[in-house]
């Protein structure tokens, strides 16, 4: 298939980053405009967080689609070299993938397990010593990154014409019997821990997604969507205990552990100060909201909560921007069109008035201009007005 046919094929079918992100796959395969070819086609099968396994458990079982799913994108992005970036606490994963990879040149490469290498640009960066630049994107280095998961699914959706109607999704925590769920869209979690023997007692909090980044839902009643990664009923040990928040000391330990190598105490005094541009200029929107230094704070501030505080009301004024710049644009183009249609009114009246004919001149006026005759013809009158008046005073 062409290029072009291929990516609206994946894009009707749904296929999008499984790794958390959900960006829809089909724009991250169009190098159009950032790069002619990509030097490194990395899938990501190194687990964004603990107590997931689902991409664990997709290359143990599916290791031949996954494979099936890196030809179609090595098709697309005509890559120099793809590496498969899994964390070396998982052999089993590597095994079954280093088989389907024979003679293939893909290669597998184990990286630390330590969090958040799992993240893209961490990923990158262990693998390919590359970094993105600021406000740009990976493709600027020649590298493009995706799941393992959505390699799978980009599988299913080009060669067995199956859209993305499901995703494998780790339910563990407090319930009977933790497992990894083929699980349709739709299907609600309560669903979902009920096949897995339904809660344990001690169940403090249920969050989707993992303990570091995960939100946490107000009922079991949500619904799996393709961002959903894992359910965790978490207990207590889970959480991190909600002790009272102490005044910042700039004791840098939120510096040291920030994988985005950013200033995180800088960018709370920002956000808490409602300072967005300034918390911009430190590269807020750089920070992947890790949790590793809300984790590490010793005085318990929340300050990935700060960041996504500030992140919400920058895209909140930036849409109030985008709503005023277009309700200016369409008041100016309704008085330029108001203006167009007056000027259209005036000259199809001129066009239907008729034509007054100029008034003939005979006499010493004839071949004067207008102005000259006219003054000409009104002179003798004057000067008869001027007669009479005199013989009426005398």
């Amino acid at each position: 298939m062409h290029p072009s046919d291929l990516r609206n094929a994946i894009r009707n079918a749904g296929v999008v980053g499984l790794g958390g992100a959900v960006f829809p796959s089909a724009v991250k395969m169009n190098l159009s405009g950032h790069c002619e070819r990509l030097d490194h086609l990395i899938l990501n099968g190194a687990e964004c967080e603990p107590w997931m396994t689902c991409d664990d458990l997709i290359m143990r079982e599916r290791a031949e689609e996954i494979v099936a799913g890196i030809h179609i994108l090595a098709h697309l992005l005509n890559p120099q070299e793809v590496l498969i970036g899994i964390e070396d606490d998982k052999p089993e994963a590597i095994a079954a993938m280093r088989a389907a990879c024979a003679g293939t040149g893909y290669a597998v490469r184990p990286v630390p397990t330590r969090y958040p290498s799992g993240g893209a640009k961490q990923l990158t960066k262990l693998l390919t010593n590359k970094e993105a630049p600021f406000k740009g994107r990976s493709t600027d280095i020649g590298v493009q990154c995706f799941n393992v998961a959505t390699a799978y699914t980009l599988h299913r959706a080009v060669n067995c014409g199956e859209p993305v109607i499901s995703r494998i999704v780790t339910v563990t925590g407090h319930v009977a019997r933790p497992q990894n769920i083929d699980a349709l869209l739709g299907t609600a979690f309560a669903d979902l821990i009920a096949q897995c023997g339904g809660y344990l007692d001690g169940v403090e909090r249920l969050i989707m997604g993992g303990p570091m980044m995960g939100f946490a839902m107000h009922t079991d009643a949500m619904p799996v969507t393709k961002a959903t990664n894992c359910i965790l009923a978490a207990g207590l040990g889970e959480l991190t205990p909600e002790l009272p928040v102490m005044p910042c000391t700039r004791c840098g330990d939120c510096v040291d552990v920030c994988p985005a190598n950013l200033l995180p105490q800088q960018l709370y005094w920002h956000a808490r100060a409602k300072e967005f541009d300034k918390a911009q200029d430190y590269h807020l929107f750089s920070c992947i909201e890790c949790g590793c230094c809300s984790y590490v704070c010793p005085s318990h501030i929340p300050l990935v909560q700060y960041y996504r505080y500030a992140k919400n009301e920058i895209w909140a004024q930036e849409k109030e921007k985008q709503r005023a710049e277009l309700a200016r644009q369409r008041h100016q183009a309704r008085m330029e069109r108001l203006e167009r249609e007056k000027q259209e009114r005036e000259a199809k009246l001129r066009q239907k008035a008729p034509a007054r004919p100029e008034p003939a001149i005979a006499g010493p006026e004839a071949g004067k201009p207008p102005i000259e005759a006219a003054i000409a013809r009104a002179r003798p009158r004057s000067e008869t007005a001027v007669a009479e008046s005199g013989e009426r005073n005398g």
